[in-house]
């Protein structure tokens, strides 16, 4: 399974009522399949949506992004900054200093988990538009 992150939400003691007796009913395995299956019926009524803002970026990536220090070095040797825009899991190698990540990337929009040094977080926040 692929990795997954863990979130928090707030529901009125009714709504978890609710669940819980479609869970009992054998509609869903647990509280958490039922909330995934929501999350999956939503996401995919605002397809268009998410495709449409996609879309207006001149580049996008999706899914499991991975940039090593050793790709920035490369990357660094084309004049152009690289912009970066997508969604899913970036991470950069933690020995990436920060001013190499900001000589290779111009504008960064990723929506999902960052894993990278803080100081490298704080440059990807900068060039956030």
């Amino acid at each position: 399974m692929a990795d997954l992150e863990k979130i928090t939400i707030n529901l009125t003691p009714v709504d978890l009522g609710r669940i819980d007796i479609l869970v009992e009913e054998g509609f869903y395995q647990n509280r958490s399949d039922f909330i995934r299956a929501a999350i999956r019926r939503e996401l995919e009524a605002h397809d268009e949506a998410i495709t449409a803002k996609a879309g207006r970026y001149p580049s996008w990536e999706a899914g499991v992004v991975h940039f090593s220090r050793q790709d920035l070095e490369a990357l660094a040797r084309d004049s152009a900054k690289r912009d970066l825009f997508g969604l899913g899991s970036l991470s950069i190698d933690r020995d990436a200093p920060s001013s190499l990540v900001d000589w290779v990337f111009g504008r960064v929009r990723w929506y999902g988990p960052i894993d990278a040094s803080s100081n490298v977080k704080s440059v990807l926040g900068r060039k956030a538009r």
